[in-house]
């Protein structure tokens, strides 16, 4: 009894801290998919029920930028399609990997994560994003930025942490500088891909309904804190509390994976 206590409470948890992260600065599956492996759960069922778990909070986020979608609406027909194939084709990846192949990956796979996680700021800093500017875009960039949506899809599909700032790299390439337009097509997109690569997991098989159910709660409380905390707390100090769990989940995962 006490060891499901504690299974339970390790989940709930990992569910808030996510939520938060999320809603902060970003982040969350460097928690929810350790925390996932930590209570007992194979790799890849960790990383598709960590995907389903946080689709509750991406919904809403997704939901609080409807009233941005006429000003993309272009952009999302272009790279929504895209977006869904390379999330899919991600999804069935993931599934078809052998367990200990992936198992070998997950370091790697953290660590790469929280490198984009920390690289945020210089990405935004390149890129010159502002809430009210909006150049025009260079079509000599589509084919490219295409190709390189299905790419970030792909990954996004098959692991997800990350894929926000490589989203954020290929539009500031494009040419955009309103963040809100940046974030708007962000967030749909990210909604896309997990939603598809979380449907082809439900349909194999590999979710951990309780653990996912749990999970979904406390993404949500977390969530819902996380809106007051981040008008409190400054984002510089959030994302290193976040880039140090990266970086010590990923020592660890190495260590155990390789020592």
């Amino acid at each position: 009894m006490s060891g499901e206590i504690t299974h339970s409470i390790v989940i709930i948890v990992s569910g808030c801290v996510a939520g938060l992260m999320n809603s902060v600065a970003g982040g969350g599956t460097l928690v929810t998919f350790p925390a996932l492996i930590f209570v007992g759960l194979p790799s890849i069922a960790a990383n598709a029920t960590s995907t389903v778990a946080l689709l509750p909070g991406t919904l809403g986020s997704a939901a609080g930028y409807r009233n941005n979608v006429r000003t993309v609406r272009h952009w999302l027909r272009l790279f929504g399609p895209v977006s869904l194939l390379g999330g899919l084709i991600g999804g069935i990846l993931l599934v078809r990997t052998p367990t200990n192949v992936f198992d070998a990956l997950v370091p790697f796979l953290i660590l790469f994560a929280t490198i984009l996680f920390m690289a945020q700021s210089i990405f935004n800093r390149f890129i010159g994003v502002s809430s009210e500017s909006s150049h025009a875009r260079s079509a000599a960039w589509k084919p490219g930025a295409i190709v390189f949506q299905f790419a970030v899809a792909l990954y996004g599909g098959y692991f997800g942490a990350g894929i926000g700032i490589l989203m954020l790299a290929s539009l500031g390439l494009l040419g955009f500088e309103n963040v809100h337009e940046m974030n708007t097509l962000k967030v749909i997109l990210g909604f896309l891909i997990n939603v598809v690569a979380a449907i082809y997991f439900i349909a194999s098989g590999l979710i951990s309904w309780p653990d996912a159910g749990i999970m979904a709660v406390g993404t949500i409380a977390g969530g819902y804190t996380g809106a007051h905390v981040a008008q409190r707390i400054p984002q510089a100090h959030v994302r290193r509390v976040i880039s140090a769990i990266g970086l010590i989940i990923s020592a660890v995962m190495f260590y155990k994976r390789f020592a």
